[in-house]
């Protein structure tokens, strides 16, 4: 009786419980990023939401359930992004980016028709993501599945189809189990077959992770090693006063170089080739100031090793350039990386003059312009890539270091502008990815902290607390190969886009000839009951 009476309320009040269950769903998918360790969430995540936004109906419901689901994932992934700015920029922003689950809850509600749904809508989700990483402002590939699974057995999967590739494993994943719950409701025994292609489903994504995990390069694995250090100097508070800060910055970091260069003398660290210091390290321009250029060459000299500097740099039409400077002793500077991806609504801001009218926080935008190059700078005779903070959530990032002949992977970033958030460990944990997509060690300098060694199978070797000056010191494998993900590049992602597009004109076209059968009283033989 009680299971009936829970099945009539279903039936009484199914926009609610479809609601219910998408904002269960995001939840599920937002539990599953970093700093908490529960990546299993994420395909329970996206199976509740594929079974809140599947159905009969309009796609324009699968659209809002979906967006309903977005909000409850986003909201309280991106609060960081309006600590010192107010709840207007940040709220935006979660809507923008769940609009695009709200175009996977309409794709899905197309897709569901087809046989094989799980799979097409799977790749639903890898469109829905491959469009917000792009569009629009050169997109904002935050809260894609793959940077919750750090920790998962579905990170092995990045060495073979990058970050996409991970994130379709975990929707299909999701979509599998969805199938299945479906198919169990069922009592036909007839329905064996679907419930066991279901389960097959479910289960293939994890367990190839599993297994090809014991297929990634060893830690100490590669052609020949160095000695790399990574100095997190700190800054005097937090906030979106940073560059009133920038002479402390640089001197704690000139500081705490100094110190590790002391401990080298007295042999109680080991000699480094290279130093890595994090972005905004000096954000007076070393090109232009030449106290703050005495006191890095001093650095490097004291310490005998390249700086990979982190500086802010003003160009003759006083717009600004964040680079990473490799700055050689009383050589000075070389060769540089600019960011060439850049943060829109921080670093800059499009249509200024329309946002301006939204929030007085406009004009605190920065003027910086892209840079050009190949992604990598040569130090130590070592080519080593760079992507400076923002840049590591873009896939062509790290794509370019690569073709560049990148031996090591470098990740510069600043989060003393986002607070004491989560921010610092949703950034790792995409260094952690990169780092496994490529098979390179790959080191993360931050001015506050979390700064980390990463080894090619994405463990964390070492990491510091925050908000505290520290190094960290490793002897890192340098490789030449390189994994079938960086061969392939964008083409996984450019394929998967291809086949959800075909599924879907393959969706549509069954769709109108459903309308046309049901005018004329046909009913399609096989239509999946929601």
């Amino acid at each position: 009786m009680r299971a009936e009476s829970l099945s009539r309320g279903v039936a009484r009040y199914p926009v609610l419980v479809r609601c219910a269950a998408a904002i269960i769903g995001g939840l599920l998918l937002f539990g599953s990023f970093p700093p908490r360790p529960w990546w299993f969430l994420a395909p329970l995540g996206v199976a509740v939401l594929t079974l809140a936004v599947r159905g009969p109906g309009r796609l324009r419901g699968g659209f809002g359930y979906g967006l309903l689901g977005g909000w409850a994932f986003f909201v309280p992934l991106l609060p960081w992004t309006g600590i010192y700015v107010g709840p207007v920029p940040w709220l935006a922003l979660s809507t923008a980016c769940a609009l695009y689950l709200g175009l996977f809850g309409a794709l899905t509600r197309l897709l569901v028709r087809l046989p094989g749904w799980p799979l097409w809508v799977a790749l639903a989700w890898t469109t829905a993501e491959w469009a917000r990483s792009n569009f629009p402002f050169g997109g904002f590939p935050w809260g894609r599945l793959a940077f919750g699974q750090g920790d998962g057995w579905f990170l092995p999967l990045a060495a073979y189809g990058g970050a996409p590739l991970v994130s379709f494993a975990v929707a299909l994943t999701g979509t599998g189990l969805a199938a299945l719950v479906l198919a169990l409701r069922r009592p036909e025994f007839a329905l064996r077959s679907g419930i066991v292609a279901a389960t097959a489903t479910l289960a293939v994504m994890p367990l190839a992770g599993a297994i090809l995990r014991s297929t990634l390069p060893g830690p100490e694995a590669g052609d020949r090693t160095i000695t790399v250090a990574a100095i997190q100097g700190s800054v005097p508070r937090l906030g979106l006063d940073f560059n009133a800060q920038r002479r402390a910055v640089l001197d704690n970091h000139v500081k705490r170089t100094e110190e590790l260069a002391r401990a080298v003398a007295d042999g109680a660290a080991a000699q480094p080739d290279v130093v890595v210091w994090p972005e905004n390290s000096s954000d007076i321009d070393p090109l232009r100031n030449d106290d703050a250029a005495q006191a890095i060459t001093r650095a490097s000299t004291l310490i005998k090793a390249p700086i990979l500097v982190g500086a802010v740099l003003v160009n003759a039409d006083r717009t600004t350039t964040n680079s990473v400077i490799v700055w050689n002793g009383a050589e000075g500077p070389g060769e540089r990386h600019d960011k060439k991806i850049i943060q829109p609504f921080g670093e800059y801001l499009p249509m200024r003059g329309f946002f301006r009218l939204f929030s007085t926080y406009a004009d605190k935008a920065g003027y910086f312009v892209p840079g050009n190059g190949t992604g990598a700078v040569h130090a130590a005779g070592v080519d080593i890539g760079v992507a400076t903070c923002y840049e590591v959530a873009f896939d062509r990032a790290f794509q370019d270091s690569l073709r560049a002949g990148a031996q090591l992977l470098t990740v510069p970033t600043n989060n003393a502008t986002f607070g004491d958030s989560e921010m610092t460990y949703q950034q790792l944990a995409m260094s952690r990815v990169r780092a496994v997509e490529h098979g390179r060690a790959l080191v993360v300098a931050a001015t506050s902290g979390v700064s980390a060694i990463i080894t090619a199978d994405g463990a964390v070797r070492q990491e510091t607390a925050k908000f505290v000056p520290a190094a960290l010191e490793a002897r890192l494998p340098l490789r030449d190969s390189t994994t079938l993900a960086t061969r392939l590049g964008s083409l996984p992602e450019w394929a998967a886009v291809a086949v959800c597009a075909a599924a879907v004109a393959v969706a549509v076209y069954r769709r109108r000839g459903d309308r046309v059968g049901a005018s004329k009283g046909v009913q399609r033989a096989g239509e999946p009951v929601s």
